[in-house]
């Protein structure tokens, strides 16, 4: 089976390059915070629509849905870009373009992938194609951080029972994740009576609990197999130099790719949690965010489907065979529910999740055919002439 999308659309998509990147621009200067998309989502809706979409909505998640061909239960294909950034930047952040990269903050994850999806679906509107089975295009909300992963637990509900394979665009050309890392996420808060550092010397500081704390966190011996971590990633508290801290949080994180691991250390975490509040100690948690690992899947279907993602990137990608690894991604949901699914990237870039971050805007050449052959693979019954 070919998976060579025939030379006129080959010439259309070159053709479209530099609308591609405009697009990009554009959206880069769309600030979108998790949990605050709602300017991109306004955005990706109303492009959509002056594109000729039809049936595009917004939903409770602020998920940017475009159904095509999805009448009544028959089953579905997902394809999705998330619209979140990592960055909390309520204002347009700074760009440039030089030496052939555009340097932006988000502009890799996932913003390239997001315009890339969109004029995807701009194409296949414009041409009236139909695919065999219902296409969901999705501009994804909740990727990032504290997202939570809202946006793909949505459609994915909003699509139970019917999803028959799910990919996530997101990442660099040739880094597909193939496997879910599961995490759970804490903010943990430690109180004490606090005071005078001289008149009430003596008195139980919560920084000094709070260091205690993580240093036994720290002593965990993960388990052996996979992939297991943890990371204490932000500690905020007390008041000043001459001042026994009353109050103090951290944000405390633990991960891993294999389901039984999370079980463990959540029972560490627990006993130890536990065993601090034995001393007196006021300690309070909340979980700020659960991500699942994989569930039971049908192994055959997923190893197909990451041989025929990988055979598609190699003829775009001029042979260059793409790694699979496992990783924390919109993808985790549909793993977790046994779903064929795949994370994969359209771009060469560098920089993700810090203030430097660049793409190679011709890389963008290859990303583009790549996800357009993805998606219209699922059109082949109705349109036998998409590829050579």
């Amino acid at each position: 089976m070919s998976y060579k999308l025939n030379a006129k659309i080959l010439q259309d998509l070159a053709a479209e390059h530099e609308e591609l990147v405009a697009l990009l621009k554009t959206m880069c200067k769309i600030t979108a915070p998790s949990n605050h998309e709602e300017k991109r989502a306004e955005f990706c809706k109303q492009w959509l629509e002056d594109m000729g979409a039809q049936g595009v909505y917004i939903d409770d998640a602020l998920n940017v849905i475009y159904p095509i061909n999805c009448e009544g239960n028959k089953p579905v294909n997902i394809f999705s870009a998330h619209t979140d950034t990592v960055f909390p930047d309520t204002e347009p952040m700074p760009m440039r373009e030089e030496n052939g990269k555009l340097y932006c903050p988000g502009v890799g994850d996932d913003t390239a992938s997001l315009a890339t999806l969109m004029m995807a679906a701009k194409y296949i509107t414009k041409h009236g194609y139909r695919p065999d089975q219902g296409l969901v295009l999705v501009c994804n909300s909740g990727e990032e951080g504290f997202g939570n992963l809202k946006g793909a637990k949505a459609f994915m509900e909003a699509y139970k029972g019917r999803v028959n394979t799910m990919v996530s665009f997101d990442g660099a050309l040739d880094h597909f994740v193939n496997y879910a890392v599961g995490s759970t996420r804490y903010k943990i808060e430690i109180k004490t009576e606090g005071g005078h550092s001289f008149a009430k010397f003596g008195n139980k500081n919560a920084i000094a609990y709070m260091a205690s704390l993580i240093d036994t966190l720290y002593r965990v011996q993960v388990p052996k197999g996979g992939k297991t971590t943890y990371n204490v990633g932000a500690i905020h508290g007390g008041t000043s130099v001459n001042t026994i801290a009353q109050q103090v949080e951290m944000l405390f994180e633990y991960r891993s790719d294999v389901r039984e691991h999370l079980a463990t250390m959540m029972d560490f975490f627990d006993s130890i949690i536990t065993s601090y509040r034995k001393m007196g100690i006021e300690v309070n948690v909340e979980i700020l965010g659960i991500r699942p690992c994989m569930g039971d899947m049908d192994k055959a279907a997923q190893a197909a489907f990451e041989k025929k993602l990988a055979d598609i990137m190699q003829l775009y990608n001029a042979g260059k065979v793409p790694t699979f690894e496992s990783g924390s991604t919109d993808a985790n949901i549909p793993f977790s529910q046994g779903v064929t699914a795949c994370t994969v990237g359209v771009y060469t870039g560098g920089g993700a999740h810090t203030r430097e971050e660049w793409v190679e805007l011709e890389s963008l050449k290859v990303g583009y055919p790549f996800a357009m052959a993805l998606i219209l693979d699922g059109f082949r019954n109705n349109h036998s002439d998409l590829f050579e």
